[in-house]
């Protein structure tokens, strides 16, 4: 991520940068997207190669979002069989969840869909051994170390605890279609069903996305 954002700064500025088209971080990775035909691929490699191998330690924080989650026994199709595995009640897994932050380290899977670390260890749980065919868009999931929210309706194997109403990807925004970049911090708040159907309306009739956007970090 650290290099990522060197790369956004200096794309700006810089002449060689100037045909990049996309700059993704993953996990253990960036995959960097230029133009072909324009960019001198030769020298961006070299670049590259001699920033990856600086110190690109210092990330600048990313924004804090608070999302509104609800907990609904129709929409949380695996939050009880959570708390039974771990030994405590349904209310005791929302709490630690929403006392938990939520940091996004990529995108990937579908456009939008964050891997977030950040949930707490004692609410690991493996992914199901048969995934579901159907996974309705905006369920709150986690599998492993990882919670996420699924962008679009799709087949997945993570455990469903949760719905959200935010939208996470929207080519209306076109600057910025994925709400959540990696860097950012995600925290939940739980809201009952007759918030969750309304705030879904109102996203859909267009609420901004800054609704649900706190504070940026210092």
């Amino acid at each position: 991520m650290g290099l990522a954002e060197r790369l956004e700064q200096a794309r700006h500025s810089d002449p060689l940068l100037a045909d990049l088209i996309d700059v993704v971080p993953t996990f253990r990775s960036l995959t960097v997207h230029y133009d072909p035909f324009t960019a001198n691929a030769t020298a961006i490699g070299k670049r590259l190669m001699e920033w990856a191998q600086e110190d690109s330690s210092q990330v600048r924080q990313g924004r804090l979002w608070h999302l509104p989650v609800c907990f609904d026994v129709d929409l949380a199709p695996d939050l009880a069989r959570l708390a039974e595995t771990k030994g405590q009640t349904t209310d005791a897994v929302v709490q630690r969840l929403l006392e938990a932050s939520f940091r996004v380290y990529m995108l990937g899977f579908q456009p939008g869909f964050p891997y977030m670390g950040g949930l707490p260890p004692e609410l690991h749980l493996p992914r199901l051994t048969e995934p579901r065919q159907r996974v309705p868009a905006q369920s709150v999931a986690v599998a492993g170390e990882m919670c996420s929210i699924y962008p679009w309706e799709s087949p997945g194997g993570w455990n469903l605890i949760g719905r959200t109403p935010v939208v996470l990807f929207d080519l209306r925004q076109a600057d910025q279609p994925a709400m959540l970049s990696a860097g950012d911090e995600v925290r939940w708040h739980a809201v009952d069903r007759q918030t969750h159907d309304a705030l879904a309306t109102e996203i859909a009739q267009g609420l901004p996305r800054a609704t649900f956007l706190k504070a940026p970090h210092p």
